[in-house]
């Protein structure tokens, strides 16, 4: 039976996210990708395998090797889902910024008078 699998279920397991974060920096074979963890090789292909089903990660055959990559085009998928919560939580942050500017100006002055 073959699963429809999406961006989301992909990234919502820790390995495949650290995988992400390696093969973002640069293209590396699965041997290269396998000898950062603690796990059997297998597992690590079966992580790579669910990447590539959902298409975050591209595959390339450079003579013997093959060579994954990241797939930014859908990596854009989940950065436009998570972009209205990075964007609430920044303007949050701004007002934070705002109160505490505004309570150490006025406690500077009570500072100065004594």
């Amino acid at each position: 039976m073959n699963l429809r699998r999406d961006v989301f279920q992909a990234i919502a397991d820790p390995t495949r996210r650290t995988i992400l974060l390696l093969v973002a920096a640069q293209g590396m074979t699965a041997g290269a990708i396998a000898a950062n963890f603690d796990t059997a090789r297998p597992t690590v292909s079966k992580h790579l395998q669910i990447l590539t089903e959902c298409e975050l990660l591209k595959q390339e055959q450079q003579g013997r090797e093959v060579y994954y990559h990241i797939n930014a085009k859908n990596m854009k998928q989940v950065a436009d889902f998570i972009e209205p919560f990075r964007q609430m939580w920044e303007d949050r942050f701004n007002k934070l910024e705002n109160i505490m500017k505004t309570y150490n100006q006025n406690n500077d002055g009570t500072k100065n008078k004594s």
